[in-house]
């Protein structure tokens, strides 16, 4: 059964960091692209970044570019998302997503998602 488990999220001030995780079991992540997306209350869900399968390229949000990395561990079958210099407007509930097609990731509309992990930036 093919399951992705978000976590490390949590609450930090304004300009700290956070390191997400999306570990994956019953696949093996890199096989497949993966994507981070957050929704924030009373917004749609938005795409953050992606990391294709075997290429490894990556690609971000405007939003985060500069700010957030994403990685992959496939010793580990892990995807991370690095998060630094958060602002008050990264506070969402971040999801992983994985599919066998990044073009799915990037329209996304990916075929696996994780449960999610509260992200909140707050003084």
């Amino acid at each position: 059964q093919l399951q992705l488990v978000e976590s490390g999220g949590g609450l930090v001030q304004p300009g700290g960091s956070l390191r997400l995780a999306c570990a994956a079991s019953g696949f093996t992540l890199e096989d497949y692209a993966i994507g981070w997306f957050r929704q924030a209350p009373g917004k749609h869900r938005e795409g953050v970044s992606c990391i294709d399968s075997r290429s490894g390229v990556t690609d971000y949000a405007d939003s985060v570019k500069g700010r957030f990395t994403i990685s992959r561990d496939n010793a580990k079958n892990t995807v991370y998302l690095q998060m630094n210099s958060l602002k008050p407007e990264d506070t969402a509930v971040y999801y992983c997503a994985a599919d066998e097609s990044a073009d799915r990731v990037r329209l996304e509309v990916p075929d696996y998602w994780g449960q999610g992990t509260q992200v909140t930036v707050s003084s």
